[in-house]
């Protein structure tokens, strides 16, 4: 099954096209959040696309407005993709606890459990599977993985 994962941001959003059979990365990358109607749509046809969010979680701590913004625009995504059988928000907790056995894991830990994953990032010369990789990618990447394993583990 292909997954499309996103980490949402109120400007700008990083995505990836995982493939869950093949445990790989096809696509990848940042783009202006709007822009990703245009990938979704692009995937939201294709019978085995199951389109996962990265969701913003209240921990009792005040949140500004670019959090907001980033809650209006997951809701625009998962409503773009039209399919909510084949989609999932996926809690940064959830991601947490999956990846590195902890809730207190910080961006660095979740990073460097996908690095033990799939491999050093390499360089242009001689790339690694991540490689080209940089802030919301990362991230976007972990929701793919983390759903890809809870389907792989579920009955």
């Amino acid at each position: 099954m292909k997954i499309l994962a996103i980490d949402p941001g109120p400007e700008k959003s990083g995505w990836v096209l995982y493939d869950s059979a093949e445990a790989r990365v096809l696509e990848h990358g940042i783009v202006e959040t709007p822009a990703l109607r245009g990938i979704i749509l692009r995937h939201a046809h294709h019978g085995g696309s199951l389109l996962a969010i990265e969701m913003i979680a209240s921990y009792g701590m005040a949140v500004g407005k670019e959090v907001f913004e980033t809650c209006v625009w997951s809701g625009r995504l998962l409503e773009c993709f039209g399919r909510s059988d084949k989609s999932r928000l996926v809690y940064r907790k959830d991601v947490k606890l999956h990846l590195c056995g902890s809730p207190r894991a910080t961006d660095s830990n979740i990073r460097q459990a996908l690095i033990d994953r799939f491999g050093p990032q390499g360089t242009k010369k001689k790339p690694g599977p991540t490689y080209g990789f940089k802030s919301h990618v990362w991230p976007a990447l972990a929701v793919a993985v983390t759903v890809a394993d809870q389907m792989d583990a579920a009955p």
